[in-house]
């Protein structure tokens, strides 16, 4: 893995190996994240080789890239890419690439050199980062950046759609009505999706619309679906969670009886359970249900391993588990699929 000065060396060896293999595309990705006039367009064989960070991204790439785009995936099931640093095979694969793709805001914090390097040498692009400034939530610690997880809205993420057809379009001009055409039919798709939170979220008892997680990840499914949120850990997973704010956690959970706070799938539980345990030492037992999907969709293959699935999963458990009224099996009857 690259730590340290190891990210200096991935940053060189990234450069040098375009220069011996003689690359000459030189692209950039501009404020708003269209690749720049200079950037060579496509020109090879199909399918563009994509890389994409997590699998959030890569199902909107894998959505709107259809059979001219193959996406591979860096960050597999259960790794917290806010603290994943890139190993030789991630270098291998951006070096591959003919485009990449990620999420930006500091959500791949220890890649976050590599993957800007790696738009000296073909469009690199921060799909969150796309989104309007104005939607965006500001990291509650550290005011000067913004909350990365955009995706825990439905209504904001499916706007990425929109970056990736303008990232592919400038890189692909000759396909570029298709990609816009698969962008606007993803939309259109999820929408449906976005009513399903809604509508299990409100029917959750006013007194225990509550959710309590491991970490601060879902500030925009809170706002998004009338739910308060609560992370034991701040926005990144480095950040340490403080007595104080453990106990202010277990004194909300035994006031409004709230009966569930819920585990992530790419998170250590340890936080969870000593709020669960301070609850518990007052006198009010609190379940603990899980896992959220919040930085990592589920495995692959699966319904939950895509990106409706995740938010279908999510979704539903929370309902359930705080008293609302969901179906066992889902927005479509599909989960555990």
């Amino acid at each position: 893995m690259f730590k340290g000065s190891g990210l200096l060396a991935f940053r060189i060896f990234f450069v040098a190996a375009f220069v011996v293999a003689g690359c000459d595309r030189q692209a950039s990705v501009g404020p708003d994240n269209r690749v720049s006039s200079e950037a060579k367009v496509f020109s090879d064989a199909y399918p563009i080789r994509a890389v994409a960070t997590v699998g959030m991204v890569a199902d909107i790439v894998g959505a709107v890239g259809g059979e001219k785009v193959q996406a591979s995936q860096l960050l597999r099931a259960g790794i917290d890419p806010h603290t994943y640093s890139a190993t030789r095979d991630d270098m291998a694969s951006i070096l591959q690439s003919d485009i990449v793709f990620y999420s930006g805001l500091m959500l791949e914090g220890k890649m976050a050199e590599a993957l800007k390097s790696a738009g000296d040498t073909r469009p690199s692009i921060a799909v969150a980062e796309g989104i309007p400034a104005e939607s965006r939530l500001q990291d509650s610690v550290n005011t000067s950046h913004a909350d990365p997880h955009v995706w825990m809205d439905v209504s904001l993420w499916v706007q990425g759609a929109d970056v990736v057809a303008r990232g592919l379009a400038k890189f692909d001009p000759s396909n570029a009505e298709d990609y816009h055409q698969r962008a606007t039919a993803w939309k259109a798709e999820l929408q449906d999706l976005h009513e399903y939170c809604k509508t299990c979220i409100a029917s959750i008892p006013a007194e225990a619309r509550v959710l309590v997680t491991s970490h601060d990840a879902f500030q925009y499914f809170g706002r998004a679906y009338g739910i308060e949120v609560m992370g034991v850990q701040g926005i990144s997973t480095e950040s340490e969670a403080g007595l104080q704010h453990i106990n202010e956690l277990v004194d909300l959970l035994v006031k409004r009886k709230i009966p569930a706070v819920f585990c992530e799938s790419s998170v250590s539980q340890k936080s969870i359970d000593a709020v669960v345990a301070g609850a518990k030492s007052r006198g009010h037992e609190v379940k603990i249900l899980g896992p959220l999907f919040s930085d990592a969709m589920g495995t692959e293959g699966t319904w939950e391993g895509t990106y409706a699935g995740m938010l279908d999963h999510n979704t539903t458990l929370i309902t359930r588990g705080l008293g609302g009224t969901a179906p066992e099996k889902g927005w479509k009857g599909k989960l555990g699929q």
